[in-house]
């Protein structure tokens, strides 16, 4: 129903910046069904992550080991949600996975991105 696009991942020095980017796409009816996107990150061996999400309505939440340094942001008009990476350092190195969440009544589904590989060498 919901496709996602990532685009932006790729390697960086420690203490450089990256933007990422997700685009939905999918019929009107699911994009508008769309209640918040979200970056989750995956490093080897380890669980996925919430990184940082959005709602509709604008709310932010953030993992406190990016707080300050990881901005996310919406573009509704567009469908796009992205994710400002400052600052970044070795341990940000993952697998990061654009998150779409549908609500419909009381149900609840997520579709996700291919996900973009990051890296931040020392």
């Amino acid at each position: 129903q919901v496709q996602l696009v990532e685009s932006g991942g790729g390697l960086v020095q420690a203490g450089g910046s990256l933007r990422l980017s997700c685009a939905a796409s999918g019929n009107i009816f699911s994009i508008n069904a769309i209640n918040a996107m979200g970056w989750y990150r995956q490093a080897p061996g380890k669980q996925r992550d919430l990184v940082a999400a959005i709602t509709r309505g604008s709310t932010t939440e953030y993992a406190d080991s990016v707080k300050g340094r990881f901005t996310i942001s919406r573009d509704n008009a567009k469908n796009t949600v992205y994710l400002q990476m400052n600052s970044l350092k070795p341990e940000d190195t993952a697998v990061y996975y654009c998150d779409a969440r549908l609500a419909r009544g009381t149900l609840i589904n997520d579709y996700w991105g291919q996900g973009t590989q990051v890296t931040v060498s020392s």
